[in-house]
């Protein structure tokens, strides 16, 4: 008997196909994550909370190698995304991190990683708690935490007294 491993993967499908998308993988059966953010929304004449994907254009799916064809012939996906010409597997702890930040936290935001990261830290209490990651940007309580295999920032309201610094990169200076 061949053993198949299964990994979680991410899945680029059609612009607002995100919620069908995973209702369809749902459908056949194929466990699948669409990270919805819960935001308020106003219009001119009422106020109301809806889901919108967290990932616009993204779903991920917990499969191994074989299925991946099942799902490139689902409608509105139209492939997976990829990474050095193979599909970019996600690391588990990632889908399990942004799972618990999104039951934390509402209307999150998402920033594209264009930076280099500096210090590197440790959340020591929250949703977050031990996640260690490289900080990108520091206020008085927001913290810019990275997930690198995902090429996006998940911004949240961290206190100052949860986080610990593990490194700091030197700094070194010519004496004149």
């Amino acid at each position: 008997m061949i053993k198949t491993s299964k990994k979680w993967y991410a899945v680029y499908t059609r612009p607002r196909w995100e919620k069908k998308v995973s209702e369809l993988l749902t459908r056949k059966k194929i466990e699948n994550y669409c990270p919805l953010n819960k935001v308020e929304r106003y219009w001119s004449d009422r106020k109301k909370i809806i889901f919108e994907p967290l990932f616009t254009s993204y779903v991920f799916v917990y499969v191994s190698e074989s299925e991946h064809l099942e799902i490139r012939k689902t409608d509105g996906v139209i492939n997976f995304v990829y990474y050095l010409a193979k599909a970019a597997v996600i690391r588990t702890e990632e889908i399990e991190v942004i799972k618990q930040f999104l039951s934390e936290y509402d209307n999150v935001k998402l920033a594209k990683a264009a930076v280099n990261p500096n210090d590197h830290i440790r959340i020591t209490d929250g949703a977050l708690m031990n996640l260690e990651g490289s900080v990108l940007e520091m206020r008085q309580k927001t913290i810019i935490v990275m997930l690198p295999s995902l090429g996006h920032n998940l911004v949240a309201e961290v206190k100052k007294t949860h986080v610990k610094l593990i490194s700091s990169p030197s700094k070194s200076y010519a004496a004149k």
